[in-house]
């Protein structure tokens, strides 16, 4: 009986993966016909950023929604073209936790991050680019099937790496989200997530508060 849980458990992941393999394709077809523009502010993600009405949130109509579920730092990379381009004012991108789950390293992660900073760089420095911390994970108290929920120390490692890729990098900040949602051991606070991985309102709202500042 065990196996055959685990069984179904695999091709439901299996089938996930290629759920999400078509919707990445068909959000970036629609980016790719979206125009970003010099007043805007791009939020760039997977699905933790791609779950949140960012306009509505911070009531700021310039806002773009940029993330896509399930996307990865070196797929992101391939979409940053219209990104680039529009020259936007703001660029808050959170992305890592997909790879890790997938076997990344977390200097892999810092490494796509670093060409996706070196692009604004030599394309649209005046961009002001905000690399948010990948948020915890709880994989004790959450037992979803989500390979995510058990690199919570990939992910703080990969965080460590992104502060110090940031450190005197001229329009780039970073920005510590992850403590925001921690509880007393370190796991995703079970009052922000009912999954583990993703946030309820009450985390988009602490996660709102963190980065207020820098969005006005």
């Amino acid at each position: 009986m065990k196996r055959f849980v685990l069984l179904i458990a695999a091709l439901c992941a299996a089938g996930a993966a290629l759920a999400q393999s078509n919707y990445n394709h068909q959000r970036r077809s629609l980016f790719d016909s979206l125009r970003v523009r010099t007043c805007d502010i791009v939020f760039l993600g997977n699905s933790i950023t791609d779950g949140c009405e960012w306009a509505e949130l911070f009531d700021n109509r310039h806002i773009r929604n940029r993330g896509i579920s399930g996307d990865r730092s070196d797929w992101l990379l391939e979409r940053l073209d219209p990104i680039v381009a529009g020259h936007p004012k703001k660029v808050f991108l959170m992305i890592g936790t997909n790879d890790l789950a997938q076997g990344a390293a977390p200097a892999e992660v810092a490494a796509n991050v670093l060409r996706l900073l070196d692009r604004f760089a030599a394309e649209s420095p005046w961009t002001k680019v905000y690399v948010q911390s990948i948020l915890p994970v709880n994989g004790e108290e959450f037992a979803t099937g989500f390979g995510h929920l058990t690199q919570g120390a990939a992910i703080v490692e990969t965080n460590r790496l992104l502060a110090e890729l940031c450190d005197g990098r001229k329009k780039v900040f970073y920005i510590d989200v992850h403590a925001a949602l921690t509880d007393e051991h370190g796991r995703l606070d079970k009052r922000y997530t009912n999954d583990g991985l993703h946030l309820l309102a009450a985390g988009y709202l602490v996660w709102k508060e963190v980065i207020k500042p820098y969005v006005r």
